[in-house]
């Protein structure tokens, strides 16, 4: 609490001139610092008029009005006069007063005075103070402004992001016109990976901006050019119809087609367009966003570098995904998977070597299912390390019973297709094992196929992956071989003990000189590390000879059969011809290497 002893104080140091008066201006008390400032005593001071010290006397007080504003209002604001000093010099000042009732009742002033240093002091520090002031205020207004553009725009092109997109999109279509359109088109660049892929992630960046300054001249002054993430942009424009939103995206493709240079190197970009249209009816942001995007799918799904409207009627195949992997999950816990198996079989003897099996899924109400309507959902979203894992185990458990009946039409050898996501997997060794163990399965009967992409996504980890799995005594085999790059050097330093050829090249013998020679070097590629080569696809017997002329070992396709069920494979194989049963049970190796007791089954994922 403050005391009265705290208010001397106060009154005794202030930093400016302080005295009371009673109502006639009678000088009653003066502060420390009037008295330094004047050179006078308190004893000069306490008891005259605060008029005697002003050259003019009492007529100071009456012609400025002091008088009577301290009547009417009780109080004086800044009145400009001189204070004589105790050597008679006068001096500038600025009097403010205050009127008040004292502890007896009587009426008292309060006089402060500043010096004319102090109050230019007190115009310049409020002067400063205000100037601050403005200076914080738009320091925050500006941050403020900073912040929300970095909140709404995307960093690398300073285009709106999607929360920038949103609110445009919001005002465009709350503020149009009725009957008048917006068109929304989901731009995607094709192939854009690539790019960063071999030129790096700045050469990336570059294309992009490059790709949003084209995108954005193409537009009028209401259109708007937006980047919602990696290499997809949204426009939005207003159109007079359905064709002016066409004419826009034929007009886009043309500008994204313009080759730029990029690191001293000529890059051709394209992209794939989704159209979707605003009407009365259809004005939600995100519904407009997402036909839009479903629309893109589809011109991808064309071929790519074109474009597609959006049907609202379509049924939407995001929600057919969502709802098919649900069913796949389900599928899997449930027991709705397959394994189906296809003959491979020795060229040089038209023996049996082996069986590939392909995984199917029985679906409730669809039927079986092919690969091809599963697999990429599963690999999208990481459901096939599930699907892997069963189909592994699957595999195993068919490949022992098989051991245990010991006859001769029932293969033995089991190979199992890896996933790039079942590769990086760190419990993947752990996994094989385990399955090895629950069934009793001989590892030297198990052969793991690793597609050449996923080995050569990150060929450092893949050989230690490898390494570790051959450790426990599997067979090794790269799958898809001429897709993924690899190179001699990785090919040797890979535990690999065979080597398949991917189908695309041999469905191209016979009416393709250059896959004809690609095949052909990964046949002899493979014979030079000392491994087998194996051809995929083969549908032609014209295939068979040609591949048998370039000394290829196993082949396998509808040539030999398609993909049987377990008990149908066992038929199958009874009902080849004596000398083709009999070759299988003696297991007949590469055509260039010794005979090999192991027959390899493929599981396919």
């Amino acid at each position: 609490m403050i005391t009265a002893a705290d208010y001397e104080q106060l009154f005794a140091h202030a930093p400016c001139g302080y005295l009371i008066t009673d109502e006639k201006w009678l000088i009653t008390a003066a502060n420390a610092t009037f008295l330094a400032w004047t050179g006078y005593t308190s004893d000069d001071v306490v008891g005259t008029f605060l008029a005697r010290m002003m050259p003019m006397g009492d007529r100071l007080l009456h012609t400025t009005r002091s008088v009577p504003q301290m009547q009417l209002t009780g109080t004086v604001s800044e009145v400009s006069l001189e204070i004589v000093d105790a050597s008679g010099k006068p001096r500038a000042a600025l009097l403010t007063a205050t009127r008040s009732v004292n502890h007896d009742g009587g009426v008292e002033h309060r006089v402060i005075i500043f010096s004319a240093h102090e109050r230019r002091r007190y115009e310049l520090e409020l002067v400063s103070a205000r100037r601050r002031a403005e200076e914080s205020e738009a320091r925050s207004v500006r941050a403020e402004a900073g912040l929300q553009h970095l909140a709404l725009h995307d960093s690398l092109t300073s285009l709106p992001n999607r929360a920038g997109l949103a609110l445009i999109l919001e005002r465009g279509l709350t503020g149009r016109a009725p009957g008048a359109s917006i068109a929304v088109l989901f731009v995607d660049l094709d192939h854009f990976k690539s790019v960063n892929d071999s030129l790096g992630h700045n050469a990336g960046d570059e294309l992009l901006t490059v790709v949003a300054q084209r995108l954005s001249s193409t537009l009028s002054s209401a259109g708007t050019v937006a980047r919602l993430a990696g290499d997809e942009f949204v426009v939005v424009e207003h159109v007079g119809s359905a064709t002016d939103a066409t004419v826009l995206a034929e007009r886009l493709l043309e500008m994204v087609n313009r080759p730029l240079e990029i690191e001293g190197l000529e890059v051709v970009c394209s992209a794939s367009i989704g159209i979707a249209l605003a009407d009365d009816e259809s004005s939600e942001p995100e519904k407009l966003l997402r036909w839009a995007d479903i629309a893109m799918y589809r011109a991808k799904a064309r071929g790519r570098n074109t474009w597609e409207v959006h049907d609202p009627s379509e049924v939407d195949p995001a929600v057919n995904r969502m709802r098919l992997l649900g069913e796949l999950r389900h599928g899997i816990e449930g027991g709705q998977l397959r394994v189906h198996y296809q003959p491979r079989m020795t060229i040089a003897t038209s023996v049996i070597s082996g069986v590939e099996a392909l995984v199917r899924w029985e679906h409730p109400t669809r039927g079986l299912l092919q690969p091809a309507e599963f697999i990429d959902l599963a690999e999208e979203s990481g459901l096939i390390r599930e699907l892997g894992a069963w189909v592994l185990d699957a595999a195993v458990q068919q490949g022992a019973q098989w051991s245990r009946l010991g006859d001769g039409n029932a293969p033995v050898s089991i190979a199992v297709n890896l996933s790039a996501r079942q590769l990086a997997d760190p419990q993947l060794a752990c996994m094989v094992q385990a399955s090895l163990t629950r069934y009793g399965f001989d590892p030297s009967l198990l052969t793991l196929e690793i597609t050449e992409t996923a080995l050569m996504e990150n060929p450092v980890m893949a050989r230690k992956v490898l390494t570790t799995l051959k450790a426990l005594g599997v067979g090794l085999a790269i799958d898809d071989f001429g897709t993924g790059y690899a190179s001699l050097t990785y090919l040797k330093e890979f535990p690999i003990d065979e080597l398949k050829i991917d189908r695309s090249f041999v469905s191209g013998l016979g009416t393709s000189d250059g896959d004809c020679a690609i095949v052909s070097s990964c046949i002899q590629l493979a014979h030079a590390v000392g491994i087998r080569a194996v051809a995929e696809g083969v549908e032609t017997d014209y295939q068979r000879s040609t591949l048998l002329t370039m000394g290829c070992d196993l082949a396998q396709g509808f040539h030999y059969s398609r993909p049987l069920a377990p008990e149908l494979l066992e038929d199958w194989i009874t009902a080849q011809p004596p000398s083709v049963a009999s070759g299988r049970a003696a297991g007949p190796g590469p055509a260039h290497a010794e005979p090999d007791d192991d027959v390899e089954m493929l599981a396919a994922v």
